[in-house]
């Protein structure tokens, strides 16, 4: 690795033990309603899909939203991909016992079986890709899934006007060091959150959304610099 890519630095985490281990404090400090929106990519998901489902999750080390979602629903079973061996290893661990009901693959989309899914989710992950990037992930996902499956998409998004990005960017560090974060590490965190995340307003990632194939999107979440959506494939 680099010393000097701010990417590879804002990825770094993901592969040390250590700040693995501590990963699962960190979302809901950042993540206004973390945990409801998990709840909230549930039921829109139950909407529309059979009580077997079977479901992609890019993004899925940690193992967050697998969790949630298998308590929820304990017919589905999932796929998750994510590239850090250390955070699948730690998704293993979060679902404990209801590990048998996911298959957790190292890779990127196009290491994705090809389904056909009953469902995608993708959560707190998109916005480590470019637009390009974005778009041909998010077309890899909607090749994968049943005609008319839903997909829910959630993250980093908000208005991207140079007189508006600093203070949404401000908002966004406040909650975090209201939630209990340290405040040397949240000034870093936005700093390098500024910097290198490939960050768009809604507007645009719905754009993106739609130009990969999907239809119907939806907004369903909006908490400060975040954002969720519902499409259909």
């Amino acid at each position: 690795m680099s010393q000097n890519n701010p990417t590879e630095t804002l990825l770094a985490p993901f592969s040390d033990p250590d700040a693995v281990a501590h990963y699962t404090e960190g979302p809901p400090r950042f993540v206004p309603g973390f945990t409801d929106l998990h709840k909230m990519t549930g039921i829109l998901l139950a909407e529309r899909v059979p009580a077997t489902a079977n479901i992609l999750v890019l993004g899925a080390g940690g193992g967050l939203e697998l969790k949630a979602l298998a308590e929820m629903q304990p017919g589905w079973c999932f796929t998750g991909i994510d590239p850090a061996p250390e955070m699948l290893k730690l998704a293993g661990k979060t679902l404990g016992p209801l590990a048998n009901r996911a298959c957790l693959i190292e890779g990127y989309i196009d290491d994705a079986p090809k389904g056909p899914f009953d469902a995608a989710v993708c959560l707190l992950t998109l916005h480590f890709l470019d637009a390009e990037e974005r778009r041909r992930t998010a077309s890899e996902i909607h090749k994968r899934l049943k005609p008319d499956a839903p997909f829910v998409a959630a993250h980093s998004s908000f208005p991207q006007e140079a007189d508006s990005r600093p203070r949404w960017l401000s908002r966004y560090g406040a909650f975090a060091v209201a939630s209990g974060t340290d405040p040397e590490k949240v000034k870093n965190m936005v700093e390098t959150v500024g910097q290198v995340l490939s960050l768009y307003s809604p507007e645009e990632d719905e754009k993106i959304i739609l130009d990969a194939g999907f239809k119907n999107v939806e907004q369903f979440y909006a908490a400060f610099t975040w954002r969720g959506w519902l499409a259909s494939a």
